[in-house]
């Protein structure tokens, strides 16, 4: 149906445009900034997404050449760290962000690292093998929090999606009583989400691959005779933002029809090209991003592979000519190892920047300073060199409006690596020489700087100092 009245009172106080079944949820604007309605809106809103990467990262020893150049971790400590080639693509971020060192889950320390995506936003001991049992999630406890305020409580989302096995994880959330939360990897699905449709008519439109934006069009042409020239310009960019999405949602999902690796992939007939893992990639985040714009959620996770190259995730290194990902983490010591290696984690660090970026770009909606200043970004993988389950790297941004401070590297451990001269597939069974810190201190005081007054989290009741 077509909207008859643009008045802003008349509607929810989370405004739609509206055609055909199909629904848009709207940005905020000051031009009905007086209106009771959108009085609502100039709370201090609070955001929080998670990122989580499989495989660890590489790390040189400091006598093997690759240790200057492909070392995830930066060279030095404080303020005055440097990038290696992994990270530089995060300098353009420095002021925004905190790189961690030192911390990592008590509990699975001694376990694999290919079995611990499942406790890396809980903290739980899920073990190596035999029962299991979870715990709540980061996101899931502050979604308790704030969901109340959104249509959504959590966008829960990963590249493979639904939840995996016990220690094969295939999702980040899990809820209060330890439960995965099943993850969506379809960015059509999670794109229909914001376009809220109803009816058989909506739904043989969207089927037909029609743009959903057309049908609204006539309301947004109405809306914009009651906007400010600000607030017009606002909607013309948001809804060209949507329409771009839409496009990529559309190209992604080829990518997700590529045939799992059997036995040989080389052997495998793929019709795909190296563009289609970073266009999958980017769609996932600016669905993300609309999803914050439009406040239809304030929490996000995403996970983007799964451990032990399991599933269509093992692909995305194809983005920058690889065939399979995991493997990398494996081939170190081969010729060029680390620098494969490392340039996978530059590619993963620069669309995560990417992202972070356009968070810090947009204006807060109805607020002050940008997007970022009230979003925590949090990025990181549940192990570190040959999947050591030590010493995670860990990346925070944003959050300046909840006090967060950055542009420092946090060691918490007092060598660069941390690996007690690890060099192998076996390392991670041996005995380890450096203290660590509880990861779910940080977690804590991520918690207290969103807002939510707890006095423990993941078996920690000492938050992070310094955050």
């Amino acid at each position: 149906m077509k909207a008859t009245n643009t008045s802003f009172s008349s509607l929810d106080r989370r405004r739609f445009l509206r055609g055909a079944g199909v629904a848009l949820a709207l940005p905020w604007f000051e031009s009905f900034a007086g209106s009771p309605v959108a009085g609502s809106r100039k709370e201090k809103r609070k955001r929080l997404a998670c990122f989580y990467m499989p495989d660890g990262v590489p790390m040189p020893l400091e006598k093997d050449p690759s240790f200057q150049d492909w070392s995830w971790f930066p060279h030095g400590s404080g303020t005055g760290y440097t990038f290696t080639k992994c990270m530089e693509t995060l300098e353009p971020l420095r002021d925004e962000l905190s790189v961690f060192s030192g911390l990592s889950h008590p509990a699975v320390r001694r376990v694999h690292g290919h079995s611990n995506a499942d406790q890396f936003l809980t903290g739980a001991d899920t073990g190596a093998d035999g029962d299991y049992q979870n715990s709540i999630s980061l996101d899931q406890v502050f979604a308790e929090h704030v969901g109340q305020h959104t249509r959504h409580a959590s966008l829960v989302m990963s590249t493979d999606g639904g939840t995996g096995s016990p220690r094969g994880a295939q999702t980040l959330s899990y809820n209060r009583t330890g439960k995965p939360i099943p993850a969506e990897h379809k960015p059509k699905r999670i794109f229909d989400m914001l376009f809220v449709k109803s009816g058989r008519a909506a739904a043989r439109q969207l089927a037909l691959s029609k743009s959903a934006l057309d049908d609204l069009m006539e309301d947004a042409r109405s809306l914009n005779r009651s906007l400010s020239q600000h607030d017009q310009e606002t909607l013309a960019e948001y809804l060209q933002s949507v329409r771009d999405t839409e496009v990529r949602v559309e190209k992604a999902k080829r990518w997700l029809d590529i045939p799992l690796p059997r036995v040989e992939v080389d052997h495998l007939q793929l019709d795909v090209t190296p563009e289609d893992p970073r266009n999958y990639l980017r769609t996932m985040y600016e669905l993300i991003y609309l999803a914050f714009k439009t406040d239809s959620t304030r929490v996000a996770t995403y996970q983007l592979g799964r451990e032990n190259g399991v599933g269509i995730s093992d692909y995305l290194g194809r983005a920058v000519g690889f065939k399979l990902t995991h493997q990398l983490s494996h081939e170190t010591k081969k010729p060029e190892g680390y620098q494969n290696f490392g340039t996978y984690c530059r590619f993963i660090n620069e669309e995560l920047g990417r992202f972070v970026s356009r968070l810090k770009a947009t204006p807060e909606p109805g607020g002050a300073g940008n997007m970022l200043d009230h979003t925590a970004v949090f990025f990181g993988s549940a192990s570190s060199a040959f999947h050591l389950s030590r010493n995670y790297p860990l990346l925070l941004f944003g959050g300046r409006n909840m006090g967060v401070q950055h542009g420092q590297y946090r060691k918490y451990n007092s060598s660069n690596q941390a690996t007690s001269g690890i060099a192998n597939d076996s390392g991670w069974q041996a005995e380890m020489r450096e203290t660590e810190l509880p990861l779910s201190n940080l977690y804590l005081a991520m918690l207290h700087k969103l807002g939510v007054e707890t006095e423990s989290f993941g078996g920690s009741r000492e938050a992070l100092s310094g955050v």
